[in-house]
């Protein structure tokens, strides 16, 4: 069965409407079947994926997130970053961008972040002037930082298919996910103060400032305790979510008395369902990949690559512009367990480092969310907002080519991601 063929088939499932998980798992299935392999090695694949302690980790960082979201979190880290930077040009700008990237430490999701940081950020910096699609622009793209900022759950994802250390893969997020954070706070203040359209926030008495981070103390203390924990070896992944969650839970519950048993209950209910679609998704991405390792795909692939592309830039465009067509259709966990099996073999016969690959997927990746149709990250911002999918994706442009160009200095500097693993 060809290459062709196969995709063809998947965009025809995906296009009519089927879920991605039944789509992968019911392709790869009749691949199976049409095979001559036996189609009991679908359940058995299933069962092999399932039981990864690595795993747990995923519907703990969700339980986590969901408990800070529904807890008011985000308005208390964002008032906190707003009392110390907010009078800069472009302050609250800049302040969405750093409160996102503390969220992002905190939760490891993309649209826990947006859904967060934007229901708060969103009405101030409209308030004061900002450019609407701006605004929308900054938050999607700012949601991003949730995948790549550790902890992140496809870089958990990634290293569970990959059999990579997920903690090498988190320190390796490292560099790039503060890099890109700088980017698009130099983008913001340039875009302030060239283009203007803001009203400026009063400098804050000192008094004020200690007051409001005093109050966002606690989940700045769970960020450090799970990435500390993590680094230093203190605990796994998967323990730093358990860690994580008991804490949220205190910080919510008995700190802040901000969670309501009505809230705790929404944030499980939540949190199972997005649990359950990530399962699925897994277990229809496992079905579907046993069927390319057995017809040989990432082998043909890798071959047809090598004969083709002579340079290991001439592999990353092409890769790069693959993952931008293919984050038309699919959401990003989908990209990554689709993708990773079938570029991963062609990348390390190149000489890349399957770390750096991890972190350059998730960069790209991430471009996948703020593009539409699928991009999740808009659909959260447009329901946040309640501007039009056209604004809101017209906003995100400038973040995007700021990505792009992170992907760019990535290849150039591939110490960026792994210094910190491996050097420092």
């Amino acid at each position: 069965m060809s290459i062709a063929l196969i995709l063809a088939a998947l965009f025809a499932l995906l296009l009519a409407g089927i879920p991605v998980a039944f789509a992968l798992g019911g392709l790869g299935l009749g691949m199976l079947w049409l095979g001559g392999f036996s189609p009991l090695m679908a359940p058995q694949a299933i069962l092999s994926t399932l039981d990864g302690f690595v795993l747990l980790a995923v519907p703990l960082f969700l339980l986590m997130s969901n408990i800070l979201l529904k807890g008011g979190v985000g308005r208390d880290l964002f008032a906190a970053v707003q009392a110390w930077v907010g009078h800069w040009p472009g302050g609250l700008a800049v302040a969405t961008i750093l409160s996102c990237g503390i969220f992002a430490a905190i939760s490891g999701s993309s649209v826990a972040t947006a859904a967060t940081i934007g229901t708060v950020a969103a009405p101030e910096m409209i308030s004061r002037g900002y450019e609407k699609r701006f605004v929308y622009g900054l938050l999607a793209a700012g949601g991003t930082l949730g995948i790549l900022i550790p902890p992140s759950i496809p870089l958990i994802i990634y290293g569970f298919v990959t059999e990579e250390s997920v903690i090498a893969l988190f320190m390796a997020g490292i560099g790039p996910g503060l890099a890109l954070i700088a980017l698009f706070i130099v983008y913001s203040v340039i875009h302030a103060r060239f283009f203007g359209g803001y009203e400026p926030v009063p400098r804050l008495p000192m008094r004020a400032r200690m007051a409001a981070t005093w109050r966002a103390a606690p989940s700045m203390v769970l960020a450090l305790v799970v990435l500390v924990g993590i680094y230093t070896g203190a605990f796994t992944p998967t323990e730093a979510a358990a860690i994580g969650f008991a804490v949220a839970l205190i910080i919510t519950g008995v700190i802040l008395r901000s969670l309501t048993f009505k809230a705790l209950w929404e944030a499980i209910f939540e949190s199972m369902i997005t649990t359950v679609a990530i399962l699925l998704i897994i277990a229809g991405a496992k079905i579907f990949g046993k069927a390319l390792t057995l017809y040989r795909i990432p082998q043909d692939i890798s071959a047809l690559i090598s004969d083709n592309i002579g340079t290991p830039l001439g592999l990353v465009l092409l890769v790069s512009v693959v993952l931008l067509v293919m984050g038309l259709v699919f959401e990003a966990l989908s990209m990554v367990l689709i993708m990773t099996p079938v570029l991963l073999p062609a990348a390390m016969g190149m000489g890349f480092d399957p770390i750096w690959f991890g972190i350059y997927m998730v960069i790209m990746v991430e471009c996948a969310l703020i593009t539409p149709p699928v991009g999740l990250n808009l659909y959260v911002i447009q329901s946040v907002t309640r501007a039009s999918l056209w604004d809101v994706s017209r906003g995100t442009l400038p973040f995007l080519a700021l990505m792009l160009g992170l992907v760019g200095l990535l290849y150039l500097w591939p110490d960026m991601a792994l210094y910190i693993p491996f050097k420092l």
